[in-house]
């Protein structure tokens, strides 16, 4: 696979978790900064794009995504993407809490965050990820619950 074959899969993969992120939640607007993200199971990525980014496909494991953009109206309608310190822990209904790994995704023109982990069926998992963006303003948290179906 030529480097151009990879960074078209690897373009195609951010926009692919951009739009799931765009049309699965409503962004939240925190301080200055707005956040899209995401939950879903790891099978419904395309088979390529998984492999580009060593992500196991599987119904038995969830992922999320989030991006995190700096709000700048007189440049772009939809901010500039921002590095960030994102730590993420989830509980289940049963209180069980769960410590993700977070991964940071570069693209120069993208900048994204995922975690992928496992789950069971009917699961439902409450996220509270905290964001310190790296330009040192006051660090902010997004809250919020996914169920994921294991078919």
């Amino acid at each position: 696979m030529t480097i151009k074959t990879v960074n078209q899969l690897a373009t195609g993969l951010l926009f692919a978790l951009f739009s799931l992120t765009a049309q699965a939640t409503t962004p939240i607007k925190i301080d200055g900064y707005t956040v899209h993200f995401n939950a879903f199971n790891s099978d419904t990525l395309p088979p390529n794009m998984a492999k580009a980014y060593d992500i196991v496909r599987s119904k038995n494991r969830g992922m999320f995504t989030l991006s995190v953009m700096k709000d700048d109206p007189g440049v772009s309608p939809i901010g500039k993407p921002v590095h960030a310190r994102v730590k993420a822990s989830a509980t289940n209904l049963a209180g069980q809490l769960r410590d993700f790994t977070v991964r940071e995704i570069d693209e120069g023109d993208a900048i994204y965050y995922i975690s992928v982990f496992h789950i069971s069926a009917e699961e439902t998992l409450a996220f509270d990820i905290q964001i310190a963006p790296e330009d040192g303003s006051k660090p902010f948290a997004v809250k919020f619950r996914q169920k994921f179906y294991t078919r």
